[in-house]
């Protein structure tokens, strides 16, 4: 597939500042707002967890700030040491956030810049987790009385990009 010469320049321009962000901080965080059309929720993951050896980390359904917020967070763990491991539960030490880590079985569908971070194609994608986030009232999506719609935050492998 041949791009045009501006898309080109702006991908290259992409690149080197995502390059940049990876080189200062180990991994970037990239948020994708909602698509037009239904079931399209606003998402953001990691790009840099893998070239660590761990899956990409993946949240849905929050706003720009709780996301880059939640991703720094459990990213920040994989930078430290840990390797996160589904079901499990990842509790701040202050109390102020409970997330749970699932495998994301669709990884191809949702981490598209960091299989162009990797070279990578979908049916090859690097692995991600992602992190599911209670409601305020403590339930999860998973509870019977979740009280949000499935569209709030969409259960690992239900959605896509």
């Amino acid at each position: 597939m041949s791009l045009d010469p501006q898309t080109t320049a702006w991908l290259d321009q992409e690149d080197a500042r995502l390059a940049a962000v990876i080189r200062e901080h180990r991994w970037a965080v990239q948020y994708v707002g909602p698509g037009e059309e239904p079931g399209q929720p606003a998402f953001a993951y990691t790009i840099g967890l893998f070239g660590l050896g761990h899956p990409e980390l993946v949240v849905v359904g929050v706003g720009a700030e709780a996301a880059h917020a939640m991703l720094q967070w459990g990213a920040g763990l994989v930078g430290g040491g840990r390797d996160l491991v589904p079901g499990e539960v990842l509790a701040h030490e202050d109390g102020t956030r409970e997330l749970v880590v699932e495998v994301c079985p669709n990884p191809g569908d949702v981490v598209l810049g960091a299989n162009r971070w990797y070279a990578r194609p979908p049916e090859h994608s690097v692995p991600a987790y992602q992190l599911a986030w209670p409601h305020r009232d403590g339930r999860y999506p998973w509870d019977d009385d979740y009280p949000c719609p499935p569209t709030c935050q969409p259960r690992p492998g239900t959605w896509a990009a």
